[in-house]
C-alpha cells in the first residue's frame, strides 16, 4: 500500500496558489484514476484506489500547510504505515517554475508543510515529488509570494508539471522511486 499526500492549504481562497501544487497534483490523480476524494478522516480529505494493482491513499491534509505532519501521523498510525509506504508531494521555490524533482530524503529547506511532516514522522527519509514554483522575487514576502496565484503566463508550465507529477506518482507506485527518478529528474535536465 502506498499514501500519496499532497500538500497545500484548503478552501476556495487558496486554489490555484503555488503552495497548492500538491493539492492539485492529488486531484489530478483522483481525476485520471477514478479515485473519488470523498472521505474526511484523519484531518484530511481521503480516497481509496488501485494503482496498477496497489492499493492506494490519496490524501489532501485539512489542516493548513503547516500542520501537515498532523494528518500524515494520524493516517501512518491508523494503517500501521511507515515512512517507506508514503510519497509527498509538494512545492519548492528552489525549483524553477514546472520542473520536477524526485527525492528519497532531505531537508525541509525551508518548507513549513515539511518541517512538520519531519517532525510528526521524525526522519526526513520519505520519498517526495517537488514542484518547481521559481524563487520569490526580490522585496517579496515569502508567504505573500507561495500563496499567490500563479501568473497567467506560467499556468500552462505548471499544469504540465502537475499532471507530470502524477505520471510520476503512478511509477513511483508500479515501478519504484529509483526507476521513477532515473525518468523524471533527467527529463527537463536533458530538454
Amino acid at each position: 500500500m502506498k499514501i500519496i499526500f499532497g500538500l497545500g492549504n484548503y478552501g476556495r481562497e487558496y486554489a490555484g496558489t503555488r503552495h497548492n501544487m500538491g493539492f492539485d497534483t492529488v486531484t489530478r490523480l483522483s481525476d485520471t484514476l477514478g479515485i473519488r476524494l470523498d472521505t474526511r478522516r484523519f484531518k484530511g480529505l481521503c480516497g481509496f484506489g488501485y494503482i496498477g494493482g496497489e492499493k492506494v491513499i490519496l490524501v489532501q491534509p485539512q489542516t493548513y500547510m503547516n500542520l501537515s505532519g498532523e494528518c500524515v501521523r494520524a493516517v501512518l498510525d491508523f494503517f500501521k504505515a511507515t515512512n517507506e509506504d508514503i510519497i509527498v508531494i509538494y512545492d519548492d521555490v528552489s525549483l524553477e517554475p514546472g520542473q520536477l524533482r524526485l527525492r528519497k530524503k532531505g531537508s525541509a529547506g525551508g518548507h513549513n508543510g515539511i518541517k512538520s511532516v519531519i517532525a510528526h514522522l521524525g526522519t526526513d527519509v520519505f520519498d517526495r515529488i517537488k514542484i518547481g514554483v521559481g524563487a520569490k522575487p526580490e522585496g517579496w514576502d515569502l508567504a505573500d509570494y507561495v500563496l499567490g496565484r500563479v501568473p497567467k503566463d506560467e499556468e500552462p508550465l505548471v499544469r504540465s508539471a502537475i499532471a507530470e507529477a502524477a505520471k510520476a506518482c503512478e511509477s513511483i507506485v508500479i515501478d519504484g522511486m529509483d526507476s521513477a527518478m532515473n525518468v523524471y529528474n533527467r527529463k527537463k535536465e536533458s530538454e
